[in-house]
């Protein structure tokens, strides 16, 4: 459950300010009339988003079993992938984040273009969504208990859904660097635990034959059935026996990801 909470919180929380900035922002301009049209733009993207995550579930349903440890694999790859190009840009933009998006829906409303205010919503819902869905998706494919994971990603949405709202209705002020500092940690923690995954099923699928041999043994720390067993296994992707290769490739993620995200920015200065 944490490891899709944790997904659903950040990358619904970064969709969630985008959007309420813009819709703030309209509502300080007095332009109620194209609130409507940005949430026609988010209502497109929701739905896009909720097609490739069924069409990618349906496909991995309808594959032999190779292929599909060979489809999560992929998956779990674009997922992780995603994840990192995402704390890297957010680290480097976090800071003008709200400042850039006034500037462009300022432009729009120059422009007196609806358009570009749809196309604003929906690709700022949209890029989030199509991340999370992969991600997402990767995680459950992961995850031992899909109902569990269902469950902790909807809470994240939810949680993501409430500060967007009232970012909206200026009722919060976010340190933005700060909360994706620590999120940035949480998802870097689960991202390791995709790549171990991966590592797994690229071997389940007979992409990866070396490095099969039992690096250590954890059976003492990951005991199945405990709920500390599920809280490594879930988040960090550790396994009771991880292979060479396993070990390797998290060891070989986890630690330079970590120093990026923990690296003090150049300014001390708080981003809200």
């Amino acid at each position: 459950m944490l490891p899709t909470f944790v997904i659903g919180l950040r990358e619904g929380v970064e969709a969630a300010l985008i959007v309420g900035i813009i819709g703030a922002f309209l509502k300080q301009q007095g332009r109620a009339d194209a609130v409507r049209w940005m949430w026609i733009g988010v209502g497109f993207a929701v739905t896009l988003c909720a097609g490739i995550a069924v069409g990618l579930q349906v496909l991995d349903d309808e594959l032999p079993q190779a292929q599909q440890e060979g489809l999560e694999t992929v998956v779990a790859a674009i997922a992780v992938a995603m994840v990192t190009f995402m704390i890297v840009w957010m680290r480097r933009h976090a800071r003008g984040l709200a400042g850039e998006l006034r500037s462009s829906v300022a432009s729009a409303l120059a422009r007196g273009s609806i358009l570009s205010l749809v196309a604003m919503a929906f690709f700022a819902v949209v890029r989030e969504g199509i991340e999370t869905s992969v991600f997402l998706l990767a995680a459950f494919q992961a995850s031992g208990d899909a109902v569990s994971a269902g469950i902790g990603a909807l809470l994240g949405i939810a949680v993501a859904s409430v500060a967007g709202m009232a970012v909206y209705r200026g009722g919060i002020g976010l340190n933005l660097g700060r909360f994706f500092r620590v999120t940035a940690i949480a998802l870097v923690l689960v991202a390791a635990g995709l790549v171990m995954s991966a590592t797994h099923t690229a071997h389940e699928a007979g992409w990866l034959n070396s490095l099969q041999s039992a690096s250590v043994d954890l059976s003492w720390l990951v005991q199945p059935g405990t709920i500390a067993s599920s809280l490594l296994t879930g988040v960090l992707g550790l396994q009771p026996e991880p292979t060479v290769g396993e070990a390797a490739l998290w060891i070989a993620y986890a630690l330079p990801m970590l120093l990026i995200a923990l690296w003090p920015s150049r300014s001390r200065a708080a981003v809200r």
